[in-house]
């Protein structure tokens, strides 16, 4: 397993589009995938889950991913969540 954490540099919130884009990215790996925000771990390709984390710009949260491409993961969600807008 491996994990890191990140701070939030995209609009989330209540908007369905970035968390939507992030699950879309996180279903592309076989790997498990949780984001933990508040002590609260979420599986990131869970559409209700991850909308319960209310997650916005400036928060710093944790992706966790344990499988066979757990660093391709992880890498590609802290860019997505990292990005400059």
């Amino acid at each position: 397993m491996v994990s890191k954490e990140v701070s939030v540099n995209i609009s989330a919130g209540s908007d369905v589009g970035p968390v939507a884009e992030l699950i879309q990215i996180a279903s592309q790996y076989r790997s498990v995938i949780h984001v933990v925000s508040d002590n609260k771990h979420v599986n990131a390709k869970s559409l209700m889950g991850m909308m319960t984390l209310g997650i916005k710009s400036g928060d710093v949260v944790e992706i966790e991913c344990d499988g066979e491409d757990e660093e391709e993961a992880v890498s590609a969600l802290y860019e997505y969540l990292n990005q400059a807008e």
